[in-house]
Formats: structure tokens, C-alpha cells, sequence
């Protein structure tokens, strides 16, 4: 018997945790956290110092230089784009080495920018990728309204519905009292309304100031003390992370949120539906994406990046949708060798 039969007689492997050729491979999911980690690294040596554009800078060159060693040949789908006015990871942008499976890609080298800034918890370095056109488009319309929440109420809940009756939902599906909810909003003007809804169906609001990517997983995973996530933020944030919860489990709705005529017309031309509530499917429709995040300042997700004299301790995780594998992974890293992106001034 060959060898290639006896491996294919004796493989216990599931059928539906093979990848084809043109696929992205599993490997390639530890490949991303080096990335990350590289962009938090560069990063964090600004966490603190008030200034949110240099630690962005300081990311974006490192995820940059990294990205272009990945074995992938990627598309940024989602990038620093128009709405950061990036000249690096911009929407279009090929990285990669430019060899193996056709990817998209989102990036965000600090998810918190002003968190990292003034040193305030879960600042994270974020990467996503699936197969080349799997990821949504949403035509320069940065912010969606959100509702992410874990599997037990994943089929039950609807965006569309008033937020009391989500809010029961939940409840009735986790087994808990409605006053047990906690529910992860961003603190903007613009939630007041919503605030006030939810605390007269009986739940408890937590806020943050930004970085509704951790605030998705929280929402997703269970353990976190955190039920759902309600409000309005980031359409590229949301992206991120539907890729995240196809292997956490759980749900993201979005519905495009247009801040201006302008930006409302050029929906419309792109031929999108305002009212249409969008699915994890609609955000990200591969079965087989990668999502990998490190963390720049401690938060409820990870623990952000340690410097020391000679070395820099980190802490990642990374998730693969088609395995539905959640790994963390603690890096240790030599001082010496990440000299080039230390703080200059």
C-alpha cells in the first residue's frame, strides 16, 4: 500500500476540517499572530503618551512590514482606508508574499486608538482574513447599528425588534432574570435613547469608550460577565468581528447607520439596502476565516504588552472559524531584536 493510501485509509480527520488547495491553510492562523504581535509591540511603546496618531503610525508600519512575509496572496478589504486617511493598509491594497490561497483581509493595527493614547484598558492589535470575496463591502459607510450576542440566543434575537423584547430574549434563552443582563455599549451622545431603553426593560448597561471588537468577543463569549452588544459603531470594527464569532459562536446583526447625505447617497448607489438587517453570513460568508488579536493595554480579553530590559512579553489570541479553535498564545520576544520599533522621541 502507498503511502498516500495508508495515510488516507488511517486520517481521522473530519471532511469538514479539510482545506483545498486554494484555500487558506490552518497554518496560517499562527502566521497572523506574529503580525499582531508585531503591531502591538510597535504600538504599545506609545500607550500613555496622548498621542493616538503616532501609536497608530507605530502600528500600522509594523502590521505593514509583517503582513508582507505572510504565506497568502491578500486583498485589504478592510483597511485604515478613507476614514483614517492611511497611506499604508489602504482598501486595495495587496499583501502578502503573494504566493498560496487568495485572501481578503481587514486590518485594524490598534482597535482603541485613544485607549491606547491615555493608557485606558483593551486597546487591541486585530487582524482578520477569509477567502477572497467572503468579506462584506459596505461602500464607505463607517458606521453600522450592532447587536452581538452569544449562541444560547443566537436564533432568537432580531435587530429589528424593540430592544426590551431582545433583551427577554436573551434572558429566557440564557436561563437569568433580565435584571442579571449586562449589556456593552459605546459611551456616545447617541446612545442616549438606547441607554434609557435598556435600563427601563431592567438590564444593567456597562460602557466603553471605544474598541467594540473586545467588546463583540465579550458579548459572544461566555464567561465574561458581558450578555450583548447594542448600539452603534464601526462598520469595518463589525467585520472584524464576524470573523471572531463564526468560530466563537454566538451572532452579529448590523444594519448600515449613514452619518450624512453624502455618505447615504453613496449607499444607495452601491446598491445597498439601508433598512436590510445584515447577518454574520452577509458580513463574512467563508466558513473558513481566521481571526487574531493581541493585546496593547490590559483588558477583558488579554493582557497588553510588557517591556522590560531585555525582554517583551505578549499576549494573543487567535481563532479559526473552521475548526471553531480558540487558541491564546503568551509570546516571549527578545528586547534586542524589536529595538527598531521602539519609541524615538
Amino acid at each position: 500500500m502507498s503511502p498516500a493510501s495508508m495515510t488516507q485509509k488511517y486520517s481521522t480527520l473530519s471532511p469538514s476540517l479539510a482545506v483545498g488547495i486554494d484555500e487558506p491553510d490552518r497554518n496560517l492562523a499562527l502566521e497572523l499572530v506574529r503580525v499582531t504581535e508585531a503591531a502591538a509591540i510597535a504600538g504599545g511603546h506609545w500607550v500613555g503618551f496622548g498621542d493616538k496618531n503616532k501609536a497608530d503610525g507605530a502600528a500600522v508600519d509594523a502590521m505593514r512590514s509583517f503582513l508582507q512575509t505572510v504565506h497568502f496572496n491578500g486583498v485589504v478589504v478592510i483597511g485604515e482606508g478613507e476614514k483614517d486617511e492611511a497611506p499604508m493598509l489602504f482598501n486595495g491594497e495587496n499583501v502578502g508574499d503573494g504566493t498560496g490561497a487568495e485572501c481578503d483581509v481587514a486590518v485594524d493595527p490598534i482597535d482603541g486608538t485613544r485607549l491606547a493614547a491615555l493608557g485606558i484598558n483593551n486597546a487591541l492589535a486585530v487582524l482578520a482574513v477569509a477567502e477572497r470575496g467572503s468579506m462584506f463591502d459596505p461602500s464607505a459607510v463607517f458606521y453600522m447599528e450592532k447587536l452581538v450576542t452569544g449562541p444560547e440566543a443566537a436564533d432568537m434575537v432580531d435587530l429589528r425588534l424593540p430592544v426590551k423584547q431582545n433583551l427577554h430574549l436573551i434572558a429566557k434563552a440564557k436561563g437569568v432574570k433580565v435584571n442579571q443582563l449586562n449589556v456593552m455599549i459605546l459611551d456616545r451622545d447617541r446612545h442616549r435613547g438606547l441607554v434609557d431603553e435598556i435600563r427601563e426593560a431592567g438590564a444593567r448597561t456597562k460602557f466603553i469608550m471605544d474598541g467594540d471588537v473586545a467588546g463583540a468577543i465579550a458579548a459572544a463569549r461566555a464567561g465574561t460577565g458581558v450578555d450583548a452588544l447594542m448600539g452603534i459603531g464601526g462598520t469595518p470594527e463589525g467585520i472584524v468581528s464576524a470573523c471572531a464569532i463564526k468560530s466563537l459562536g454566538g451572532v452579529i446583526q448590523g444594519r448600515l447607520w449613514p452619518t450624512s447625505d453624502e455618505e447615504k447617497q453613496k449607499a444607495i448607489d452601491a446598491g445597498h439596502d439601508l433598512d436590510r438587517v445584515l447577518s454574520t453570513n452577509d458580513l463574512v460568508s467563508s466558513d473558513n476565516c481566521y481571526f487574531a488579536a493581541t493585546g496593547i493595554t490590559d483588558g477583558d480579553l488579554l493582557r497588553g504588552v510588557r517591556y522590560s530590559k531585555d525582554k517583551v512579553l505578549t499576549q494573543s489570541i487567535v481563532m479559526r472559524s473552521k475548526s471553531g479553535t480558540i487558541r491564546f498564545v503568551d509570546g516571549e520576544h527578545q528586547a534586542s531584536k524589536w529595538e527598531g520599533y521602539a519609541r524615538k522621541s
